[in-house]
């Protein structure tokens, strides 16, 4: 098979793609990533040399570009997407035209060239913040920030080009994940690099918010599963069944780093901000899959990960966001 995927240098698409390349030798992958400030080269420079990988710069709402890159392609797995929910709550307008056109201009070309399998990534945000149960694929979105909104109108868009066009379009929609390689702007690599360096752990609110945490490989696992064997039309939610809430996750990490509780520092809630997110995955676990990765040996993996690879993280905390940082998570 050869599959295009956007996004395939940001976190959960660099992960996809050495997947893809290590479980089907047979298979090549086109990766197709603008390169904004969390698409990083350096996610995937062990396979760079790999005669299956290819990678292209560029911009998934070139309509052009887009359609040359699916001639000859088997499946395109769409992960390109805009993904920090504060960044939308300062200024929206990149995430509609990243999660909203772009995810047009790729169905539109996918339409064009009668690919056969498309792939659209998703997030349990979508549904919004539930006080108990969980999300099954068919209940109301609900999303609660730009962010989340963006995406869900993705979803809207995906499911209407397959039931009028008849587009072979699948959709994921996975839990929090955590892994190798995330930005460090997302809370599990922001608390371990900040307690790696003695800094303050912002903590919003009461640091009671929910989130069900899904390893990223797992996610990886059963998006190349729906890929395979998912039933055009259809919606999977993918969760981990691990809710744990923020300050309890802030401890774990804490505690596997050595580092004292004082590092926690409470910060004013974010507008918005979403109780608990939770997801029925009986749908996919129909497929056959079941996570393979308990969450306390992921986590401790994913700890050990960011103490050993310096080299990858120090220069983006570095950088410009350092100054995003100081000013988002300046304690109140």
């Amino acid at each position: 098979m050869k599959i295009l995927v956007t996004g395939g240098a940001g976190f959960i698409g660099s992960n996809f793609v050495r997947h893809v390349l290590a479980a089907h030798p047979e298979d090549s992958v086109v990766n197709l990533d603008k390169l904004t400030y969390a698409g990083n080269p350096e996610n995937l420079r062990d396979v760079e040399q790999d005669a299956r990988y290819r990678f292209v710069k560029g911009d998934i709402c070139d309509g052009t570009l887009v359609r040359e890159l699916m001639a000859g392609v088997d499946a395109v797995v769409h992960m390109a997407a805009e993904t920090h929910v504060d960044k939308s709550n300062l200024g929206a307008d990149e995430f509609l035209r990243t999660n909203v056109t772009g995810t047009f201009t790729l169905l539109e070309a996918a339409r064009e060239t009668r690919i056969t399998r498309f792939l659209a990534v998703g997030t349990d945000e979508v549904y919004g913040s539930l006080s108990r149960g969980a999300a099954r694929e068919l209940d109301p979105l609900n999303p609660s920030n730009p962010y989340s909104a963006s995406k869900a109108a993705a979803d809207l868009l995906a499911r209407a080009y397959w039931t009028t066009h008849r587009l072979p379009v699948v959709i994921t929609r996975s839990s929090n994940n955590f892994g190798p390689y995330q930005y460090p702007e997302k809370v599990i690599p922001l608390f371990i690099t900040n307690a790696i360096e003695d800094r303050p752990l912002p903590l919003y609110g009461d640091g009671r918010n929910v989130r069900d945490w899904l390893y990223v490989l797992d996610n990886c696992a059963a998006i190349d599963l729906v890929l395979r064997r998912g039933k055009d039309g259809e919606i999977y939610n993918i969760g981990g069944d691990n809710e744990v809430e923020n300050v309890v996750l802030t401890r774990q990490i804490l505690r596997l780093l050595g580092k004292p509780e004082s590092l926690i520092t409470p910060v004013a809630d974010r507008p918005g901000h979403d109780r608990r997110y939770a997801l029925d995955s009986a749908k996919i676990r129909g497929l056959g899959f079941r996570p393979a990765h308990a969450f306390p040996a992921a986590l401790a993996a994913t700890v050990d990960w960011y103490r050993h690879h310096e080299a990858w993280w120090q220069p983006i905390k570095s950088g410009a966001f350092k100054a995003y940082y100081d000013r988002q998570y300046a304690p109140r």
